[in-house]
């Protein structure tokens, strides 16, 4: 049972990874809520993720994560990630847009996700370091 959650937990990821849009609406709720931490942007719908998501794509098209461990509670599953990528395209932030610097991130992260009785993704709050990936690409976080 524990792995058909971490399995289900890791879906939307997964179909991220391969920018794979029509995927990630399958595995979420139709009232999804994504909450990134540490852009402070709170998300309801799969459109609104999808179109966030699209965002990072933009900015970091060989953008993926790998699964470092999963954790699995109830109906909650915490995932490990480390995001990777080239930053080869604009990134939005909330007050600036970052030309493409060239330069590769790597990112730890966690995610809490919340599921559903079937398996879907209701809600998912997103934990990385803004300020890291900023100072990876050569930006102050001051300035983003």
């Amino acid at each position: 049972m524990s792995q058909t959650l971490i399995d289900a937990a890791k879906s939307s990821v997964v179909a991220y990874n391969e920018k794979d849009w029509e995927a990630v609406t399958k595995a979420v709720t139709n009232d999804i809520e994504y909450d990134e931490v540490a852009t402070n942007r709170k998300l309801v719908g799969p459109s609104d993720v999808i179109a966030a998501w699209k965002g990072w794509a933009t900015a970091l098209p060989d953008s993926e994560a790998t699964f470092e461990a999963a954790h699995v509670s109830g109906n909650i599953v915490t995932l490990e990630l480390t995001w990777r990528g080239t930053q080869s395209g604009p990134l939005q932030t909330a007050t600036a847009n970052i030309p493409a610097t060239g330069r590769k991130i790597t990112v730890r992260a966690a995610q809490v996700v919340e599921l559903t009785p079937e398996g879907k993704t209701k809600r998912v709050r997103h934990y990385f370091d803004m300020a890291t990936l900023l100072a990876q690409l050569g930006v102050s976080a001051v300035g983003a």
